[in-house]
């Protein structure tokens, strides 16, 4: 007889419940097993992409070198430090004051820095800053693993809960208390301001690392990158920062000049955002005899988008200390730091150039070897001289001192070696005309410190070449 349908009735037998059974337990045993090997399964995928990111640089990098040749090289390889060794234990002190900065200005609660000793703001830069810091410590074993990862957490957790700007990226400053957007004075805005992707970049950096060295926290990386939409970042093969003109509108104005760019531009194609103009050294290349040296710095006007083409040391000393320079930043390095060693020959001047916080009004300088077609020139963001503010930057005597070894380098930080307080950390550096310290303490100043030790110890931080 048939059952009702039609079809024969199939007898159900023990075997029949056996297999059964162990199917069942075959596809469960798969799904957890799945579950416990995804981490991995991700940072496999990471490396994949970053793998395909470095093959895509170094092919573009020649293909885009090839429009504007660089002329003859300069750089001394046998002065620049390829092969790490232990600190000493004067080195190790440095780093100790270095660290000693993270300690009360970090918010326990969210788990953020400063970006300036007791002054809870924070930008991506700052942030980036901070998490490299942190990985620093690790290498250099100021900190066990259980605080570097309790850090580390903390920071991912609340970097995941920032409100973002348009709904698709950070904003350019935050509350590091409080979480709230802010306008850069540290007064919130409920909209904000807008995105830097120069910033934005920066972060990159220590999530890559994190991603590909520490898989614990690849789960949390992950989420937080796919939370933002960095598509908005790139258009027409550049980076577009955003901001907001007079009439309350969302503006997209390109971003970074040279150096700047090009860091960006490497750091964001380990994610798998490329963008070819940003990433070529010679697509806006121009050149300036500075003391006897010719200088690269990008030849495009202030404009509309309000960039100056500063020339300092500070996209280069990154470059150099997170990726290992290339055949192109690692000459434009070299003669940036040759001009600021020349005119310690001249003048008798210890020179050592950057961005710096200041501990007076306008509490920040860009001390450049050239800009906007003056040499030696220190202004404003808006432009201003500030030349009476000429500071020799402790970050860049550091940074320098890490990637090239010569004398002068070693002249560099001995002048800036007391320009700290042990228990709070590294000033900015020290005024030019007055000699007296610049006394900003910032998490900028003494994430590069640890940086630059870390890499005298164990090299880039991410070996991508």
């Amino acid at each position: 007889m048939l059952p009702p349908g039609g079809s024969p009735a199939r007898r159900c037998t023990v075997s029949d419940v056996s297999h059964h059974n162990q199917n069942k337990e075959y596809e469960l045993s798969f799904r957890r097993n799945l579950v416990h090997a995804r981490s991995y399964l991700i940072t496999i995928l990471a490396l994949l992409v970053a793998f395909g990111a470095v093959i895509w640089m170094e092919r573009h990098s020649g293909r885009l070198s090839a429009a504007a040749e660089l002329p003859e090289r300069q750089i001394d390889a046998k002065a620049v430090r390829n092969s790490p060794r232990p600190l000493t234990e004067q080195e190790r002190q440095w780093a100790q004051v270095a660290w000693a900065y993270f300690g009360p200005n970090v918010d326990p609660a969210t788990g953020l820095a400063f970006s300036v000793e007791k002054y809870p703001s924070a930008t991506m830069w700052d942030t980036g800053s901070y998490l490299l810091a942190v990985i620093s410590a690790r290498r250099l074993e100021l900190i066990e693993a259980r605080e570097f990862d309790a850090r580390i957490a903390r920071a991912l957790e609340s970097l995941r809960k920032l409100p973002l700007f348009d709904g698709k990226l950070p904003n350019k400053a935050y509350n590091a208390s409080t979480l709230q957007m802010t306008d850069y004075a540290n007064q919130p805005s409920e909209r904000g301001i807008g995105w830097s992707a120069i910033d934005v970049a920066r972060l990159m950096v220590p999530l890559e690392v994190l991603v590909w060295q520490y898989p614990q926290h690849t789960e949390a990386v992950r989420a937080l990158v796919a939370h933002w939409d960095l598509s908005a970042l790139r258009a027409e093969g550049e980076f577009m920062g955003a901001r907001l003109d007079q009439q309350g509108r969302v503006e997209l104005v390109q971003e970074g000049r040279l150096g700047y760019e090009q860091y960006a531009a490497k750091t964001l194609a380990l994610v798998g955002l490329h963008a070819p103009r940003a990433f070529s050294y010679t697509q806006q290349l121009a050149w300036q005899d500075v003391d006897g040296v010719r200088v690269g710095h990008d030849r495009r006007t202030v404009g509309e988008s309000g960039a100056h083409n500063y020339v300092l040391s500070e996209p280069y000393l990154l470059d150099g200390l997170e990726l290992g320079w290339d055949r192109d930043s690692g000459e434009l390095a070299w003669r940036v730091l040759q001009a600021q060693q020349r005119r310690f020959e001249k003048t008798g001047q210890l020179t050592a150039v950057t961005e710096d916080h200041l501990d007076q009004k306008p509490y920040f300088a860009y001390n450049t070897v050239h800009a906007n077609g003056r040499n030696w020139f220190t202004l404003s963001d808006k432009g201003e001289d500030l030349s009476a503010l000429r500071t020799l930057s402790v970050k860049a005597a550091f940074g320098w001192y890490a990637l090239v070894d010569n004398d002068y380098t070693r002249r560099l930080v001995a002048g800036v070696a007391a320009l700290n307080e042990p228990q709070r950390g590294w000033y900015a550096g020290q005024y030019e005309r007055t000699g007296q310290p610049n006394k900003a303490l910032t998490a900028n100043t003494n994430a590069v410190v640890l940086e630059s030790l870390a890499y005298i110890q164990g090299g880039p931080l991410v070996r991508v070449r």
